[in-house]
């Protein structure tokens, strides 16, 4: 196999990111909640209309938190995708709750919303959607299904920063929202997150949850004479260093943006060939979604003809891989939910390949990328299951 010429992804700096790394140094203040992580709480509150932010280490951390602010208790349910990231269930989980998982839309790969209804019980407590690869859910019926049901909605919006549903934000209409800024997602920090809290029911226990249980801002804020430990919570804060970066990536997030959108619509011009005819088709973006281009994939006639299309990137030195196993068949997945078939995410997950998208990637290799796999769909052996 020949060494990897051109990676899936690469961390890349946009702008200022170093520059605010050293003024937080500078500063003083590197534990949390300094100038910098108040900083990015506010740019995206004002960039995005939302009314409450807190910045965490992790989306996993914002997820946890979102499952403890839905007060679960053993047995109750979360409806959500089975085609998702581990922490979208593992979250619930932690707290009790039993994923219920829904089969996908065909076409955006997102949970589909004419079968979340069904799925309630007199033990849902919560939906849980996520907005695969930027591309938003069919939020309206979604929100109507929760709102009839008197149920908190979660949107998971790991790959959704800077993407819109109907003109409206990812992460801002749910209850709450959860964003990821993980090295691999469109705006970085290496790890982080932010809990986006549109229910104002939340605000005060959210900030108790972050701050380990305690009521710390209060008191910082004169509205306590001390603070001290009044509720179950844990370390959700994130270091400045992390957050002075992302402040100089959120600073530059429309350049960001744009970019991706290059690179996501060459790959798309790259690919307009006879060659993909009934071998592979194309992500959907619907006309409701504007997205951010977070990741481009492609779907194969088989699994075996992925498995073969990604063995013969890597042998080229391109790094294409595939994504989630669908957690209601791994082996906790199966531990947890009561439901074994999920055609369409079966189906689907067994044949997505995503190629190389990152800030920096050149046309040049792009255009490498798009030979590799139209010339291994024209071959004879475009691969099978045989």
């Amino acid at each position: 196999m020949n060494e990897t010429q051109i990676p899936f992804n690469k961390p890349f700096v946009a702008g200022k990111e170093l520059y605010y790394v050293a003024q937080a140094v500078t500063r003083g203040n590197l534990g949390g909640d300094g100038y910098y992580t108040k900083a990015c709480c506010r740019l995206l509150e004002d960039k995005f209309g939302i009314p409450k932010v807190l910045l965490t280490p992790s989306c996993t951390a914002s997820l946890e938190m979102a499952a403890i602010l839905c007060e679960l208790e053993e047995g109750d349910e979360v409806i959500m995708p089975s085609y998702t990231f581990v922490s979208t269930a593992s979250a619930f989980v932690r707290e009790g709750a039993t994923p219920v998982f829904v089969d996908i839309r065909p076409d955006t790969l997102n949970i589909d919303e004419n079968l979340i209804e069904a799925a309630v019980t007199d033990k849902t407590k919560a939906i849980c959607v996520v907005h695969y690869a930027g591309v938003g859910c069919e939020m309206d019926r979604i929100v109507a299904t929760a709102k009839k049901h008197d149920l908190i909605l979660i949107e998971d919006a790991a790959q959704g920063v800077n993407a819109f549903y109907k003109g409206r934000a990812l992460g801002t209409i749910g209850d709450l929202g959860c964003y990821s800024f993980h090295e691999t997602k469109n705006i970085i920090c290496g790890e982080g997150g932010a809990l986006c809290i549109n229910n104002p029911r939340f605000n005060d226990r959210a900030e108790i949850i972050r701050d380990k249980g305690t009521n710390r801002r209060q008191f910082f804020r004169g509205e306590v004479d001390k603070y001290t430990w009044v509720d179950v919570g844990s370390s959700f804060v994130p270091s400045e260093i992390c957050s002075a970066f992302l402040y100089g990536q959120l600073k530059a997030m429309e350049s960001i943006t744009d970019r991706r959108g290059e690179v996501y619509r060459e790959y798309r011009d790259l690919l307009q060939s006879p060659s993909l005819t009934g071998e592979a088709t194309l992500p959907t973006i619907p006309e409701d979604c504007d997205c951010n281009f977070h990741m481009f994939y492609l779907i194969a006639s088989s699994n075996g003809q992925r498995d073969a299309l990604i063995q013969r990137c890597r042998d080229r030195g391109i790094d294409a891989v595939f994504h989630y196993i669908p957690l209601h068949c791994s082996p906790m997945g199966r531990q947890f939910s009561h439901k074994h078939s999920l055609p369409v995410t079966e189906d689907l997950s067994s044949r997505l390949v995503r190629l190389p998208l990152f800030h920096d990637i050149s046309r040049e290799e792009q255009a490498l990328v798009a030979e590799e796999v139209l010339t291994f769909l024209d071959s004879s052996d475009g691969g099978s299951d045989d």
